[in-house]
């Protein structure tokens, strides 16, 4: 990834961010501020129904004690306390609870039974418990003559001047009494009835199921009324007020914010929930329109950041791109290149030193050349003269004694003739050998590149050199059986072909090998290895000697350097040669008694697969 690109991308992250951030805060503030709206406009919508439901509670009581302070009523209380005789009065309930626009009207004799019952006139002679009741409104179960029952609010009141003849009275709970409370808009009231059978337990009531056919509203049945199970069965099962959020279908539009209001009759029992309900489409509505407005903004505002981000990483990206380039045609050899200095920052003193660094390279370089080549002249002629020097000497003392033999007798002088040729031929031949190694180093031929296996290159060295190791090793070694060899072959099974030239290879491995056996005078493992390494072949050349250090690791492809006492040093130089010119790599890892190892790496052949 370019620099250009992880700006960009630093820019671009670094404000959709912060623009993600901001429109996350004002989201979660503004359905924040619209619950704590929903919430207290809910508390503010039962807070009305609830006087409302008092007021119709009142509504009761003051039609119950219309009633009771009539005239009639009051005669008729008279006579039912002097004679205790109520057969005159069975109809007189449903004519009064005409009258005073009642649901329920009975009348209660002083013995606690029913005279007369304007909802049931058979019950005549009953008991009625509810009688007993205290002045204020309740709500309670009325069994009706179909086998119903029905909810009321009711009152008990005392007939004027006979506290001993009661009236109870009430109006039906139901859909009608619902469709009568003043409703606000997207406001719905609705009424579960919570009657089960009366032989049933208080804990077996609770076990009773939610059952959406008892659920009614203002406008009839609700067909999604099974959603206002999780508010009513905490409701109905606990008796507390229970609220909150209901979705009606799958849509957020179609939500409500709902209370459930459990009423209870003297006894504490839930004879029904009483739902209020009211609609949130406006404020999802609303809260829609801000979230989309709140995206627009967002999304302007990122697009806006990432062509900032681009226009600004152009412009830091582009004088680094500048100088990185003018770097690597530097490192090609184009100490020329200059690259432009505009401003005055940061970029622009770079630049400047840039320029001032490549110039001072160009200044120094002819210097540096010269400087070079003359060591390295100097250099060369320092080892050619101490490599010639060696067998010079011994020449100059051939050469003297038969310039002293002369004098000698025939035979004599012929002794000292044949000995003296021999020392001349060996060390004239130590002179060819000298010279044509520099020969060699000086002039290494280019390599000829054919398809080659590894493992054929690493097979025919270790058929060369194994034999002679194993039966004699190296020839400084001063006991043979003590220098014995033992070569190791680790080859992959796979094929590993390189384009390479197979001889200039092969000295090069020969060269690593010699120096390997060198390193064991008193005998040890000689490791050849090949395996594939990615997209080159890994050869190694491993041996189990006394190693050398670090110091002379950095050192050993110096030409001219050798660890040993007898070499030009041009070994290990050659074999760098013949590895770059192959386009590979070798590296050398060893510690003091660890022994060394040689790591060439060379490419596979092009067309070859991996």
């Amino acid at each position: 990834m370019s620099l250009r690109q992880k700006l960009l991308l630093l820019f671009s992250l670094t404000v959709a961010l912060a623009v993600a951030a901001v429109a996350w805060t004002v989201l979660v503030r503004i359905r924040l501020v619209f619950e704590q709206r929903d919430r207290e406009e809910t508390a503010l919508v039962v807070s009305q129904f609830q006087r409302e439901f008092q007021h119709r509670s009142d509504e009761v009581a003051a039609a119950v004690d219309r009633i009771a302070s009539r005239e009639g009523v009051r005669s008729m209380a008279v006579q039912l306390t002097e004679t205790g005789d109520g057969s005159p009065f069975v109809t007189e309930a449903e004519t009064l609870a005409q009258e005073g626009q009642l649901d329920f009207l009975e009348i209660i004799g002083p013995d606690g039974k029913i005279v007369s019952s304007a909802q049931w006139p058979a019950r005549f002679g009953y008991a009625e418990p509810a009688a007993m009741q205290p002045s204020a409104t309740f709500m309670k179960r009325e069994e009706l003559p179909d086998g119903t029952t029905a909810l009321g609010l009711f009152a008990v009141r005392p007939a004027h001047g006979a506290d001993a003849v009661r009236l109870l009275g009430g109006k039906r709970l139901d859909q009608s009494f619902l469709a009568d409370l003043p409703l606000a808009a997207g406001m719905q009231i609705c009424l579960y009835n919570n009657f089960n059978s009366p032989q049933l337990s208080a804990f077996q009531q609770l076990l009773v199921k939610f059952d959406p056919e008892r659920f009614i509203c203002a406008a009839g049945k609700l067909a999604n009324a099974a959603r206002y199970q999780s508010l009513i069965d905490p409701a109905r099962n606990t008796g507390e007020t229970s609220s909150g959020i209901l979705y009606l279908t799958d849509r957020r539009e179609d939500s409500v914010s709902a209370t459930a209001i459990p009423l209870k009759d003297e006894s504490g029992v839930v004879l029904a929930v009483l739902t209020v309900s009211i609609s949130r489409g406006g404020m999802v509505e609303a809260q829609q329109h801000i979230r989309a407005i709140a995206y627009g903004v967002a999304a302007g505002g990122i697009l806006l950041a990432i062509a900032l981000s681009l226009w600004i990483a152009a412009r830091v990206s582009r004088p680094i791109e500048r100088l990185a380039s003018a770097a690597e045609e530097v490192a090609g050899g184009n100490w020329e290149v200059r690259v432009a200095e505009g401003g005055r920052d940061e970029v622009g003193v770079l630049a400047h030193s840039f320029n001032h660094m490549t110039g001072q390279l160009v200044s120094q370089r002819e210097r540096l050349v010269q400087t070079e080549r003359v060591a390295a002249w100097r250099e060369l002629a320092r080892r050619l003269a101490h490599e010639l020097k060696n067998p010079l000497f011994p020449l100059q003392l051939t050469v003297e004694n038969l310039v002293r033999a002369r004098v000698l007798p025939e035979a004599e002088f012929d002794e000292v003739f044949r000995e003296s040729t021999s020392t001349l031929g060996m060390e004239i031949a130590n002179l060819k050998t000298i010279i044509g190694r520099f020969s060699d180093f000086s002039k290494m031929p280019k390599p000829e590149l054919e398809r080659v296996d590894a493992r054929d290159v690493v097979e025919r060295v270790r058929s060369l050199y194994e034999p002679a190791s194993s039966a004699t090793g190296p020839s400084n070694a001063s006991n043979a059986e003590a220098a014995k060899i033992r070569f190791e072959v680790e080859l992959a099974g796979e094929p590993m072909p390189l384009d390479a030239d197979p001889e200039l290879l092969h000295r090069a491995l020969s060269n690593l090998v010699l120096n390997a056996m060198d390193a064991m005078p008193h005998g040890g493992t000689l490791t050849l290895s090949a395996r594939p390494n990615g997209e080159t072949v890994e050869l190694r050349v491993a041996d189990t000697g006394e190693g050398i250090t670090p110091e002379e690791c950095e050192r050993l492809f110096t030409p001219y350097y050798t660890t040993k006492e007898h070499g030009t040093g041009l070994g290990l130089a050659i074999v760098q040669s013949v590895v770059a010119d192959h386009h590979g790599t070798i590296a050398v890892e060893s510690r003091p008694g660890a022994g060394v190892t040689f790591v060439i790496n060379l490419l596979r052949a092009q067309d070859a697969k991996p």
